[in-house]
């Protein structure tokens, strides 16, 4: 059974297709972004003044109001995830809205792209990688062809993509109510493994070790050797999650972006995505974007085996030797993502 499929049974919601909805105007005025709380809705938010791709329909509409069946099919799914995304933000609304004002510094994760007027909000180890290459294809104007041919630090280089917070406060306004915002996510505790694995057990990622490991190290590991403080290329699990527990961690400074909470990078309570991609379903998913943007018949998200990839077994194994305390405890730092993004509570975890 597909994992779509998997979703919508397991949601058991009534759904509540809606072909022209608007789920809020989000006027910017010094980046305030009106509450999704009272959102409103209108029956048709194609008006005049968005303005189509040279003739052609925009994503939004071909989305809200799609002319092939088949994405009118798939529409019913990201309608029930945005439901989701809603009806979270409304029940935690104390804890998910508790800054009701975003700085130019939280847009720097949405990507423009203005031929096809598309903003894609990038989440770290949630193959951004890849979507970065497709949105420099998309964005290129002919410059690459192939997302693949794009050499993977090349597509992390910020002066390849624009962001949104590079715009003006009216032009920040007119791209959110009127280009199709998206973003990808992926099962909280199988993507925070996924980042430790590849930040703190892979020997090239000294960076992360100097800046990260050295301090991980000092603060929870008791009798370190003064090679393990110099070097802190050896953090282990437990450590990196008694450091992410710790409540002087995030009064210190943010959490790193590959391991920061998805709400959080994104702001979904503020800013309405009108798709939402999982992991799970990830070239699904991936494909539908491209379609809905009017590319599908001639780019298709890259897709090859990666023999390296963190797997739901692999989370498994690295909490066993967690605390059935320091678990719940973690649990609540990524609570609102498992909830927002229908992600059910690990079989494996011991909460208290």
């Amino acid at each position: 059974m597909k994992p779509a499929l998997l979703e919508v049974m397991r949601m058991n919601r009534i759904c509540r297709m809606v072909l022209a909805t608007c789920l809020g105007s989000f006027i910017l005025v010094i980046f305030y972004f009106q509450s999704m709380l009272h959102p409103v809705m209108r029956r048709n938010p194609f008006g005049v003044d968005i303005c189509c791709r040279k003739g052609s329909r925009s994503p939004l509409q071909e989305l809200y109001n799609p002319t092939q069946l088949e994405l009118s099919n798939t529409n019913i799914l990201h309608q029930m995830r945005r439901d989701q995304v809603t009806d979270t933000c409304r029940a935690n609304s104390a804890l998910s809205r508790k800054r009701r004002v975003l700085t130019p510094n939280d847009l720097k994760h949405l990507v423009v792209d203005e031929d096809h007027e598309l903003i894609y909000c990038y989440v770290p180890k949630v193959a951004c990688t890849n979507w970065k290459r497709l949105m420099m294809v998309l964005s290129g104007r002919g410059k690459y062809s192939d997302p693949m041919e794009i050499p993977a630090n090349e597509a992390h280089v910020s002066a390849n993509l624009k962001t949104l917070n590079q715009y003006s406060i009216p032009e920040i306004n007119h791209r959110l109510k009127s280009y199709m915002k998206f973003l990808f996510v992926r099962e909280p505790f199988e993507r925070l493994v996924s980042a430790y694995r590849n930040k703190f057990t892979q020997k090239y990622n000294t960076s992360f070790h100097k800046r990260y490991g050295t301090k991980i190290i000092r603060r929870q590991r008791k009798n370190a050797t003064q090679e393990a403080l110099r070097r802190g290329d050896d953090v282990r699990f437990e450590e990196f999650v008694a450091y992410l527990i710790d409540p002087h961690t995030q009064r210190e400074e943010p959490f790193n972006e590959h391991w920061q909470t998805v709400h959080s990078l994104c702001h979904p309570c503020h800013i309405h995505y009108d798709l939402v991609g999982k992991y799970e379903t990830l070239e699904e998913d991936s494909n539908y974007v491209l379609r809905l943007a009017g590319v599908g018949s001639y780019l298709k998200f890259p897709t090859y085996a990666k023999s390296t990839r963190t797997t739901d077994e692999m989370t498994t194994e690295f909490f066993q030797n967690i605390s059935s305390e320091h678990q719940t405890q973690l649990y609540e730092v990524y609570k609102l993502d498992f909830l927002m993004f229908n992600y059910s509570v690990p079989s494996y975890l011991k909460l208290e």
